[in-house]
């Protein structure tokens, strides 16, 4: 990684995390627990354009190795001010290969920080994991 580079992507990340939390309880407080992932992503995409945080959403990214670019590429589901990774979920527990899924996807991405939202919860907060690259600073 590009230390100083990096470096400012996670200042800017570690800011975004913080809204996009606050973001994530007021989807919750607004739509309760349960339903489904794709609903959650609008309505948190929705909130997040309330508050000005440019994100983009269901992004393909293509899987290259050692020269060869793959046909099937990989989906995220939210990319904040393209410094923050968002993965969504509804599942009764976020597993470790749910947080191994998302730190790939920000090696790949080459974000600093990620975070899984799980929308099962009905305490929001205690669904948050916050992921960061090792080196990306913090």
């Amino acid at each position: 990684m590009e230390g100083q580079a990096t470096h400012n992507k996670y200042e800017r990340a570690d800011q975004l995390s913080k809204i996009v939390i606050g973001a994530a309880i007021e989807v919750q407080r607004q739509k309760g627990a349960g339903l489904i992932e794709s609903i959650y992503e609008k309505c948190l995409m929705r909130e997040l354009e309330l508050r000005g945080i440019p994100t983009v959403n269901q992004i393909r990214v293509p899987i290259e190795y050692k020269g060869y670019i793959f046909k099937e590429t990989l989906r995220l589901d939210m990319i904040v001010d393209d410094c923050l990774i968002i993965e969504l979920k509804v599942v009764k527990e976020v597993l470790q290969v749910h947080k191994a899924q998302l730190l790939s996807y920000m090696k790949l991405m080459d974000m600093p920080i990620g975070l899984a939202i799980n929308f099962y919860e009905p305490f929001i907060k205690n669904g948050i994991c916050r992921l960061v690259l090792k080196g990306a600073g913090g």
